[in-house]
């Protein structure tokens, strides 16, 4: 999400550098550029003026201060504004209550609302740890009930099954009912969508949301319907008294117009992010760690904490002791450090996290690490359990083995024993008080963090990604 207005808006920073004082004609360009910018991110209209305008009035005439340049004064200012207009700060929900807490959502059919209240409801157990009730109020869709059932049961949280034959009300209250009986903290209830709004479908959850008075009312967006995502969800927010959004796909929102729009116009949080397919792939939102990543800025906290949560810390500290202690860095060593890596969402979205790697995260994804690191542990599996130990015994007819095993080429494999022998140099590097000295020199980095979880060197593996010298 926001690739394009990432690399407009750090073009259009450039034009400030150098000055003296930010003047009204200095940054006249520079403005114009980022309008035109937010307006191809497809950032409604109003909004841009609004962001335009405060960014000037903060902008003109103010000194630049002894620490900065006005191209980072102006940044500053930019950065500021974008987390004004996103909304200041990250908006847990609202759980507060007598349990059970319900929570609603609401939207569009096909923006994401069966697949959302799954997500949902593995953030809630396995991050808040709630014991989880979901249920389906869709009584039009039958294959929605079966969805969120066979959902329900990927993440291990408490189906409460309903039919077409029911009234949405009566599933409802009947879930929650359900849910007080096994002591359950929350209830999510999946609600009918349509393909576009009418006066049915909102009547209907009307009823359903005055019948069940949920603590949490929150719609479901797509990102990828741009500027339209304002207008649905204004006629969502006048129809119920919405508490937050969950926008989905922004994985594959290149613009990411409605980030910046929704909060705006409707006055109401982006509580989540839907940033995938996978049952895990949601995400708080965070307005301040998006706008620095807007502005390749990076998002160190985000990674930290994707970290602690994905990588699986017995192998990462089984990695440390073995690289102090100076023994061999093998290819079963490099085929985990690969999957911890796919464990953190690949290489672009570890990449594009961190302070100025921008630009080197659109390289690789150009470069399509996410297949070359597949195609690396195909080639690890199609290896006896001596030649992942010892890749120096490999000779012609192990290598054609091998490939033929793998249905890749001699050059695959080539590639992956040289990437080997670079970090295995690497890691000797490390032996004794190296790592001590490598992680200090991280932990300076991060503001002292250290990283957590993070493994050595920052990446999965230590220093710089496979594939790049």
């Amino acid at each position: 999400m926001f690739d394009n207005l990432q690399d407009r808006l750090q073009r259009s920073m450039k034009r400030v550098t150098g000055k003296s004082r930010l003047t009204d004609d200095n940054i006249k360009d520079t403005l114009r550029e980022v309008r035109k910018a937010l307006l191809e991110a497809d950032v409604a209209l109003p909004v841009v003026k609004d962001f335009i305008e405060s960014v000037r009035k903060r902008a003109v005439g103010q000194e630049v201060s002894r620490a900065l340049n006005p191209g980072q004064q102006f940044i500053k200012i930019v950065e500021s504004e974008l987390v004004a207009v996103m909304g200041q700060a990250n908006e847990s929900l609202n759980l507060a209550t007598k349990p059970p807490a319900v929570i609603l959502l609401a939207g569009l059919q096909g923006a994401g609302k069966t697949t959302s209240v799954a997500k949902l409801a593995r953030y809630l157990k396995e991050r808040e740890k709630k014991k989880v009730v979901v249920v389906s109020a869709d009584i039009y869709r039958p294959a929605a009930i079966k969805q969120l059932e066979t959902l329900a049961g990927e993440v291990g949280v408490d189906f409460f099954p309903s039919n077409t034959e029911q009234k949405p009300v009566d599933i409802a209250n009947g879930a929650i009912m359900h849910a007080r009986k096994h002591y359950a903290d929350v209830v999510i209830v999946d609600t009918a969508g349509r393909l576009h709004i009418d006066e049915t479908l909102m009547g209907e959850i009307k009823t359903l949301h005055a019948a069940i008075d949920p603590v949490e009312t929150l719609f479901v967006i797509d990102s990828m319907i741009g500027q339209d995502a304002v207008n649905t969800a204004k006629a969502f927010d006048q129809a119920l008294p919405l508490t937050g959004v969950i926008l989905t796909k922004t994985d594959g929102d290149a613009r990411g117009g409605a980030a910046l729009s929704v909060r705006h116009v409707t006055g109401k949080p982006i509580k989540f992010l839907g940033v995938g397919e996978k049952s895990d792939a949601l995400e708080p939102f965070h307005p301040d760690r998006l706008a620095s990543r807007i502005l390749g800025m990076g998002d160190v906290l985000s990674l930290i904490e994707e970290a602690e949560r994905k990588i699986d810390k017995q192998k990462a500290e089984k990695l440390v002791k073995k690289v102090v202690k100076g023994k061999k860095f093998d290819l079963n060593d490099l085929k985990d450090q690969l999957q911890q890596m796919q464990n953190m969402g690949g290489m672009t979205s570890m990449l594009e996290k961190l302070p100025g790697m921008g630009n080197i995260a659109q390289l690789a994804e150009q470069a399509n690490m996410t297949n070359q690191f597949k195609v690396m542990e195909v080639i690890i599996d199609s290896m006896t359990p001596a030649e992942r130990s010892n890749p120096d015994i490999l000779n012609g007819s192990r290598k054609r083995r091998i490939t033929n095993g793998s249905g890749t080429n001699v050059q695959d494999l080539n590639r992956l024993l040289k990437q080997h022998k670079q970090m295995a140099k690497m890691m000797k590097k490390m032996k004794g008080d190296g790592m001590a000295k490598m992680m200090r020199g991280l932990g300076g980095m991060m503001g002292g963090g250290g990283g957590g979880g993070m493994p050595p060197g920052g990446f999965p593996g230590g220093g710089l990604p496979p594939g790049f010298k």
